[in-house]
Formats: structure tokens, C-alpha cells, sequence
């Protein structure tokens, strides 16, 4: 029991570590702390229910429905472009309207929305959490649950340290020029997911 949980943890950890369109909304929130708490528990909560339909083993619905797959590919490519030049658009309206001093705080809704959209619209986090941890979490029965308790809880410390880890780089973002780069950045990391998405 005690290796499954161990096992969950950091194959979850693992898995989320690498920078992507959700990690980068997470890193962005927490560096202008706005709605920090509420984003980091829609991810956290968005992964503990895929963990568990992936445990549950629906991981085969992709196998039971073939066009599912293609039509979530699709739909990321779609929204990962548009949100990318949506951060290409704020970058080049200079660094200090991207101050999170003086920038206007984004209402909670259209936060949440986002954030959701970053998460279910992503075939990767399907792959991840539905598929890969649900592939795994049958290597260790019948500790499944234990396996799958485990990762969520590995999904949930890792958007906290992110999200309120993240203003511990607030030095280094008082400087307008620093906003603007960590724009651009997530913008080439969306288009890039976008490319390797619609590349396959």
C-alpha cells in the first residue's frame, strides 16, 4: 500500500511537472496573486476527478468512442492558438500595463473560465491523468485507491507551491520588462503545445 501511494505521488508530480498551458496560467496568476486560491483548487479538483475516472478505468472511452480523441486534439489546437495571441496582444501593450500593481484585477469568472478551459480542453491532461495514470495505477492492485488518493494529492501540492510559490519571484517582476517576457513566453509555450498537438 505504502509503494503505491509513494509510486502515485511522484508519477503525478512527474507527470504535471513540465511547463504547459495550465502550469503557465498557475505561474501568471500566482505572480500577479490574483484568484490564486481559487485557480489552484479548480486544477487540483479538475485532477482528482480525471485521476479517478482514469483509475476507475474509463480510460478506455478514447477506444470506445474513436472520434473522441481527434475532436479534443482539435478543439486544443483551437484554443491554445487563440489564448497564445491573446498573450502576444497583452505583451505588446508594454510592461507597465502588466504590473500587477496597477493592471486591472480580471473578475473571478473570467479567471475560472480560463482555467477550466486550459484544463479540459487539453488533450494532455487526458493523457496524463485519464490514460497514463490510469494504465499504471492497475500495475499496483488492488492499492488502487491508495495509488490514486496519492497522485491527487501530488496534483494538489504541486499547483500550491506554484501558484503561492510564485511571489517569491516578485522581485525579480517589479521590473515591467520581466512581464512582458513572461508573456511571450507563455504565448510561444501555447503555440508550441498547439504545434505539437496539431502535428500529432
Amino acid at each position: 500500500m505504502l509503494e503505491a501511494a509513494v509510486q502515485g505521488y511522484l508519477v503525478a508530480v512527474s507527470l504535471i511537472l513540465a511547463i504547459g498551458a495550465q502550469n503557465a496560467f498557475v505561474l501568471r496568476q500566482g505572480l500577479r496573486r490574483e484568484h490564486v486560491a481559487a485557480v489552484v483548487a479548480v486544477c487540483a479538483t479538475s485532477d482528482a476527478v480525471l485521476i479517478a475516472a482514469g483509475v476507475a478505468g474509463f480510460g478506455a472511452l478514447s477506444g470506445a468512442v474513436p472520434w473522441f480523441g481527434e475532436a479534443m486534439r482539435w478543439l486544443g489546437v483551437g484554443f491554445l492558438l487563440v489564448y497564445g495571441a491573446l498573450r502576444f496582444r497583452a505583451a505588446a501593450k508594454g510592461g507597465e500595463a502588466l504590473k500587477p500593481s496597477q493592471a486591472t484585477a480580471a473578475p473571478l469568472r473570467q479567471v475560472l473560465a480560463t482555467c477550466l478551459l486550459l484544463t479540459w480542453a487539453n488533450p494532455h491532461v487526458y493523457l496524463d491523468t485519464v490514460v497514463l495514470l490510469g494504465s499504471i495505477s492497475a500495475q499496483y492492485a488492488p492499492y488502487q485507491v491508495s495509488f490514486a488518493i496519492a497522485a491527487m494529492f501530488g496534483s494538489f501540492s504541486f499547483f500550491a507551491a506554484l501558484g503561492f510559490g510564485a511571489r517569491l519571484l516578485a522581485p525579480i517582476f517589479a521590473r515591467p520588462a520581466a512581464w512582458v517576457w513572461l508573456e511571450i513566453g507563455v504565448g510561444c509555450t501555447m503555440w508550441a503545445i498547439a504545434a505539437a498537438l496539431a502535428l500529432g
